[in-house]
């Protein structure tokens, strides 16, 4: 997708609202919409949302994780999953 195509005034957003809607569902794309010559909105098929704010989820989870090696607050599997395994015993004993 070339940016320079993607790119309309918010008249054209008002007038083929209908026709841009089925164009990026259908074509998996994005739109940016200006207003005054500005970047103002963007509009973007749903799926192709959804899977960036999984891949913006996976990269918070590995920038935590490197943050935590970087700290050394890093633990050993079997570490974690024995401790795993104590807090469902204890949850267990409980109920």
């Amino acid at each position: 997708m070339k940016l320079s195509e993607s790119i309309q005034p918010i008249s054209y957003l008002k007038a083929h609202a209908s026709e841009i809607i089925r164009s990026v569902a259908e074509k998996r794309e994005t739109l940016i919409i200006t207003q005054n010559g500005r970047a103002k909105a963007v509009i973007q098929d749903i799926h192709l949302y959804e899977e960036t704010q999984e891949s913006l989820a996976l990269l918070k989870i590995l920038a935590k994780s490197n943050k935590q090696l970087q700290e050394n607050k890093e633990k050993k599997a079997d570490e974690v999953f024995e401790n795993l395994e104590k807090r469902i015993n204890n949850y267990n004993e409980i109920n």
